[in-house]
């Protein structure tokens, strides 16, 4: 069992960046693959990004490639989401998430909220 703790959310204007962090802990040498994932309201959620804990890997959805950034620290047990030129319809609650591959979610982190707002 791995524990998640995200964080780093928060309100920004249309254009703005924000930079949110997963701290793992627990059994994290099972973990294979780490994600972040959305959910708008009213709407289901969806992977963002996922990178291979070995590999280094990287996957984006098509809409923020250019735009977010994920990474992991050497130790393997931080994993951060750079975002940035953020858009409105982006406003969702993001999750990291961690476990084998391809699916990278096993295990939740409680979630942070993001806010992209004029």
């Amino acid at each position: 069992q791995v524990q998640l703790v995200d964080s780093g959310g928060g309100s920004v204007q249309p254009g703005g960046s924000l930079n949110l962090s997963c701290v793992a802990s627990g059994n994290i040498y099972s973990t294979y693959c780490m994600g972040w994932f959305r959910q708008a309201p009213e709407k289901e959620r969806e992977g963002v990004a996922s990178i291979y804990t070995q590999s280094g890997r990287t996957f984006y959805r098509n809409s923020v490639k250019g735009r977010f950034t994920i990474s992991l620290d050497d130790a393997k047990t931080t994993l951060y989401l750079q975002l940035d030129n953020l858009k409105p319809e982006e406003t969702a609650m993001y999750y990291c998430a961690a476990g084998d591959i391809p699916a990278c979610n096993t295990n939740w982190g409680q979630g942070t909220t993001v806010t992209v707002s004029s």
